[in-house]
């Protein structure tokens, strides 16, 4: 009996213990989590070393690294704020945001962050971290959509080859895939489309051939309504060929083996391009093409975010400043194969080399904005019931345009109501 009195008192202490605060033993240091989301072993590389080169320099703020997942980030950070254990810094992307900044989660970062901070990130990328009044994060990673295509193919068609400064319009792009589909011969095609997420694409390519989508009234109310430069991007893509449910990485075997002359991806697919790539593959970056609006297309940068409940909010900014510092954010987008949104960091030279297509990206970098879907609060009901599903059948075949604009517009609109009600 006595030995399992002291051992019960034991697990007391021990449990008071570990719940004694983030600040952990009473040294008069700071301990801050950062919790990243870094993956591929260069961005992780480079994060977990300015951490290092931090707590070097500051043995009084001590940041601890702890690694998360984007697979299960949104999830795992509803629980952590629930349950009063969130990371002091949150690495997300700004469509994740809105819930929890809507919900109280996320420091309004204004009075926390420096002057050079504020003032190197364009107010445009601002905007996607800004929700109602406050600014709930830092973005400082992005990724605009490229055409990545084989070089010889291309060059043996005597197309002419776009670039940022003379990119192809959406009519031209889709006569170029048309006649060299028919010269590629049997079983090959000019483009494939991995339409894994087909709201993002239509969407945020959408914005360069004029394409809204979401307008917002007088009264600060949304609606959906598809208009005719909504339907140039989608009907482009409905007229190549579409590989639904498939990421980017699905299309990579057959772009190899030269199946498809073309494949729209993220920027940052680059990598595994340059990896994976057989010798003496010969690829090149293109822009995405032009419409009314030229090269601009929608962007969910990554974020840095300070949880509200941190009691060390000021000392987790600091860190941030330091974090992305512009030599340091040319550290984290090279890492991560991506750009910066730092104006600063943005016209580094080592972003605007030939090699990988890096030029072409930082060119294209500076005509991103905001996602067409960032502040409408109900889009993640609206994406997953109606507009996924009816973006799927369209491309598929199974649907016209009529019937496409029949769902998003009066179904997606009966969505959208109920969050807006007053």
């Amino acid at each position: 009996m006595r030995r399992a009195l002291v051992l019960v008192a034991f697990l007391a202490l021990l449990l008071t213990g570990c719940g004694a605060g983030a600040d952990g033993p009473d040294d008069g240091v700071v301990r801050l989590r950062f919790q990243s989301l870094a993956w591929q072993k260069e961005s992780v590389d480079a994060n977990r070393q300015l951490v290092k080169e931090w707590n070097a320099a500051h043995p009084g703020i001590r940041v601890e690294y702890v690694q998360g997942s984007w697979d299960s980030v949104h999830d795992q950070l509803l629980t952590s704020f629930e349950g009063g254990e969130a990371p002091d810094i949150i690495h997300d992307a700004s469509d994740d945001l809105a819930d929890f900044a809507y919900g109280g989660h996320l420091a309004d970062l204004r009075p926390l962050l420096s002057e050079r901070l504020l003032a190197d990130i364009p107010a445009r990328s601002w905007e996607t971290t800004t929700f109602g009044e406050g600014v709930h994060g830092v973005p400082f990673l992005q990724e605009p959509r490229v055409i990545i295509a084989n070089r010889r193919i291309l060059e043996s068609s005597g197309v002419r080859v776009p670039t940022p400064e003379h990119p192809w319009t959406w009519t031209e792009f889709r006569r170029i895939a048309q006649d060299l589909t028919r010269t590629m011969g049997p079983g090959r095609h000019a483009v494939a489309w991995p339409l894994k997420e087909p709201v993002s694409v239509s969407l945020n390519l959408g914005l360069s051939a004029g394409g809204r989508l979401f307008h917002r009234g007088e009264d600060g109310r949304v609606t959906v309504d598809l208009t005719e430069a909504d339907t140039v991007v989608p009907g482009t893509i409905r007229d190549q060929v579409v590989t639904l449910g498939s990421g980017g990485s699905d299309t990579l075997p057959g772009f190899f083996a030269g199946k498809y002359a073309m494949v729209p991806l993220g920027f940052a697919y680059r990598q595994q391009i340059a990896q994976q790539a057989p010798e003496g593959f010969a690829w090149t970056v293109l822009p995405a093409p032009a419409g009314a609006a030229g090269l601009a297309q929608g962007v969910s940068p990554q974020t840095l975010s300070i949880a509200e409940a941190s009691p060390h909010k000021k000392e987790a900014a600091a860190f941030l400043d330091f974090f992305l510092r512009p030599e340091n954010m040319v550290r984290l987008a090279l890492g991560d194969w991506m750009l910066p949104t730092g104006t600063t960091a943005l016209a580094d030279p080592s972003l605007h080399t030939a090699r990988h297509g890096w030029a072409t990206g930082a060119a294209v970098a500076r005509q991103l904005r905001p996602a067409p879907a960032q502040s409408v609060r109900g889009y993640p009901e609206w994406k997953d019931k109606v507009a996924a599903p009816a973006f799927q059948e369209y491309y598929s075949g199974a649907i016209d345009a009529g019937e496409l604009r029949r769902r998003l517009v009066t179904d997606g609109n009966r969505v959208l109501a109920r969050y807006q009600r007053k």
